[in-house]
This record gives C-alpha cells, structure tokens and sequence, in this order.
C-alpha cells in the first residue's frame, strides 16, 4: 500500500498564549512541496514555538497546523511523513551512531540496514562505530538529520541546523536539502545565517513577536527593498557629512564606529554631496539588496514574542 504524501504545510491562525505574553500571534502561511522554505525572525519571534505546534509538542491556544490537511498527531505513521531536528541530536554518551539509529528504527518498525543507509546519506558512515559521547556539535547535528531521514519522509523540518557546522558543513548541508526539495519533499528550516539563507532558500517566512511580516519566494522579498537605493559611507566628519546629507533630504543611519548608511541616493549623489562639503570620504560603497537587509528593513523596531 502506497503511503499518503502528506507534503504541503498549512499555518492558519496559529496563536499560543502563555502567561504573560503572546510567543505565536495569529500566523498564518504555507510550505509547498518540493522547495525549501526559510523561517526566519529575531530572537525571541516565536520561530521555535511554531515549528512545536505543527510537530505537535506545544498545544496552540487556538488556530491550525496541518501536514498534507492532517495535524501530526493524528498521522498513523509519523515516522515516515515528517522528519523533524529541534535540537542538536541527543543520545546515550556510551551508544554507538548505528547503535542509536538502530533503537529507533526497532521502535518504529524500520529494518535495520535503514541507520547505515542515513549514515551514509549525512556522511557520518566512517563514524559509525564510534561512541556518541564522542562527537562534535556538528556531528551531532548530522546525527539528528539522519535521525530523522530513517522513515524516508516528505517533509523535513529543521530548527537552526547549521549550528555547529564548519563552512564545509554548511555547504554540505546547503546541498543536502536542495537536493531533498528536488525530490518533490517540503523543506522547512529556521535559521539566523541570512547570507546561507539566501543561497539555500527558495521562499522565506520572516515574524516577529509571534507575527507574519512576510513571506514569498527570496526573490520577490528582495525585490521588495531593490528599488531603494543604499550607500554605506564611512568618512572622519560623520556629522557634518549626516547634516549635509539630511539637508538634501536623505535618510541617514549613523552607527557608533562612524559608518553612515544613507537611503534614497546613489554613490555617485552622495560623493558629490560630500565633494561640495569638502568632506573627505575613507568608503563610499553602493549597497544591492540581500536577504540581510530585507530582513532588517522588515524588522526594524520590532521586539520578540509578546
């Protein structure tokens, strides 16, 4: 019997209320299949709560998840419809990697050749012998990837999984999920690496405190915030630069080190600008629109959850 293809993740009012604050506010969004999906947020946006209420470890005070138009805790066989990784992988410190994958797989009723098969998926196939209590963060987190690969799923949930990976790790793991979302699976992962985000995501959904603030393919959000032009400038006269600046209308941002961001101009205006101030300029560079700036753009002022 072919199993359901529980793909597309549905978000619809998703709402969590503790105490004294709001961690998920009213969120809804989608997940298609077959492409990854950036969550992002500052600290505290409540990105962790929401990725536990679809996987059904937190109760939402009201609104939805839904897996392929099923909650997952009301899936038979989880296992092999949704792979998730919260937190780096935890084990028995004494427990072999194949030993470990291989409890799981008993307990699931996969066969056991399924833990060398993910071993070797997440490069960890000449490790596999070794003691879990052995391993580096990174190691761990590829563990838990391979954890969660064992039932072969469609849809992988991921929270922060590149913490603890070198830059040859990230790089595997980038190529890793595009290849997943190339199958046809659903690829969701929360992550603070923006310029990784942006090379490994097709959509992105970006909260804060517990609220959609966008969400759409990366190059649609980025297109959002291209059409402002940006110029960083860095010159020993930052006030006197910033007041010439304001004068002609533009927006500047000064930060503590004396680097002026200026919104509303090209290079080419504020060299001139500063020419006829007589202010010597050390840096004046045009900045393109990155997934970075979109982000801080559309955070900006906003504190976390509620």
């Amino acid at each position: 019997m072919s199993r359901p293809n529980y793909a597309e993740i549905s978000v619809d009012r998703l709402t969590k209320h503790y105490a004294r604050m709001r961690a998920v506010d009213d969120l809804s969004f989608t997940v298609h299949a077959g492409r990854v999906t950036g969550f992002l947020g500052p600290n505290g946006a409540g990105k962790t709560t929401a990725l536990r209420m679809i996987l059904g470890l937190v109760t939402p005070t009201s609104g939805a998840a839904t897996i392929g138009g099923v909650r997952y805790v009301d899936m038979p066989d989880p296992i092999r419809q949704v792979g998730a990784v919260l937190e780096a992988s935890g084990a028995h410190r004494g427990r072999s990697a194949r030993n470990h994958l291989r409890i799981i797989c008993r307990a699931s009723g996969l066969p056991d050749q399924r833990a060398d098969e993910v071993l070797a998926l997440v490069g960890l196939s000449t490790v596999a012998t070794r003691k879990f209590k052995s391993f580096s963060l990174g190691m761990r987190q590829r563990l838990g990837i391979a954890a969660a690969m064992l039932g072969d799923p469609r849809v992988l949930i991921l929270d922060e999984p590149a913490n603890g990976l070198d830059p040859e790790g990230i790089r595997w793991m980038r190529d890793l999920l595009r290849a997943l979302a190339a199958e046809g699976r659903t690829v969701l992962v929360s992550s603070h690496l923006l310029g990784e985000m942006q090379q490994l995501a097709d959509d992105v959904v970006i909260i804060a405190a517990g609220r959609l603030l966008r969400q759409g393919p990366v190059a649609e959000v980025l297109g959002e915030t291209a059409g402002t032009a940006r110029v960083r400038v860095r010159t020993p006269q930052p006030d006197q630069l910033a007041a010439t600046l304001r004068d002609a209308r533009l927006e500047v941002v000064a930060t503590p080190d004396g680097l002026l961001r200026v919104s509303g101009a090209d290079a080419a205006r504020v060299g001139h600008l500063a020419f006829t101030a007589g202010v010597e300029l050390h840096e004046l560079t045009g900045e393109s629109a990155d997934l970075e700036r979109a982000f801080l753009d559309l955070t900006a002022g906003k504190a976390g959850a509620r």
